[in-house]
């Protein structure tokens, strides 16, 4: 009965998100520092990471979150996705500080929507101004881009469904931006960054947080995409014809396979 005990436990740690995580953090060095097989460590990848295992209940580590906290100063989206990660005080007020008069976080909606996501996180409030300077970035079509004059795209759609949610905003403008999602899903499931391209397993695992975000089932078929995209290590590849940057993908796909939005609650 031992015996069986053991190997039900065994069987049970070996589900195919513990061996996501697994993979993960097989990729984390001495440093706490993580990187891509043949590639150096960075801050960025750290910090998705920290966010991939806190999104199933693992601690990151300390060594992990402390590679995050003192790495060089970076752009404002990158300054944002590193305070979502850690909740760090410092770069919370570096958030504030590069508010502009008319809302906007840095100088994109991409930014500005990350930053959101960072300051719900940390419980701070994410200003009337920059909420109507992400609401007044919705296109016609239901999407957000990247920059101000960008084309829309389902991955910058679902960061900013994600903080508008954060910040109490429902109704229209996230339904608007769950539709154009929608009209970006594959037949086999996954979903596209643009029209025309390639269904992927970013951008899918993109499109499931925004949806729970808005409160809308994502519906098996994303998960039967991604489940087919998974390699026998537990990582992730991009898509069916490439397998770039495994532990990127990785990290961004764990949070949806376990139905977390952010921010992480």
């Amino acid at each position: 009965m031992k015996v069986l005990a053991l190997t039900l436990a065994a069987l049970a740690l070996a589900t195919p998100i513990a061996q996501s995580a697994d993979y993960l953090e097989s990729r984390r060095g001495p440093d706490g520092g993580v990187s891509e097989p043949g590639g150096r460590a960075d801050a960025a990848l750290t910090a998705w990471t920290i966010l991939a295992l806190r999104s199933i209940g693992r601690d990151p580590g300390e060594a992990s979150r402390e590679y995050v906290r003192t790495a060089p100063p970076e752009d404002v989206t990158q300054t944002a996705l590193r305070a979502l990660a850690l909740g760090d005080e410092e770069l919370l007020n570096r958030l504030g500080a590069a508010r502009q008069p008319d809302g906007r976080i840095g100088r994109l909606v991409n930014s500005t929507a990350w930053s959101v996501l960072a300051l719900r996180a940390a419980g701070r409030p994410a200003g009337a101004a920059t909420l109507r300077y992400l609401l007044r970035q919705q296109r016609k079509t239901g999407g957000w881009s990247w920059h101000p004059r960008g084309a829309p795209d389902s991955n910058d759609t679902a960061v900013v469904i994600q903080a508008l949610r954060a910040a109490g905003v429902r109704g229209r403008p996230l339904s608007r931006g769950v539709r154009f999602l929608r009209r970006l899903q594959a037949p086999d499931g996954g979903f596209r960054l643009v029209p025309g391209r390639e269904p992927d397993a970013q951008s899918t695992a993109w499109a499931v947080q925004g949806l729970l975000a808005a409160g809308v089932d994502p519906g098996k078929p994303v998960y039967r995409y991604l489940a087919r995209l998974r390699r026998a290590d537990g990582s992730y590849r991009y898509a069916k014809r490439y397998g770039v940057t495994p532990v990127w993908v990785t990290a961004q796909v764990l949070p949806a396979l376990a139905r977390k939005r952010f921010p992480l609650r």
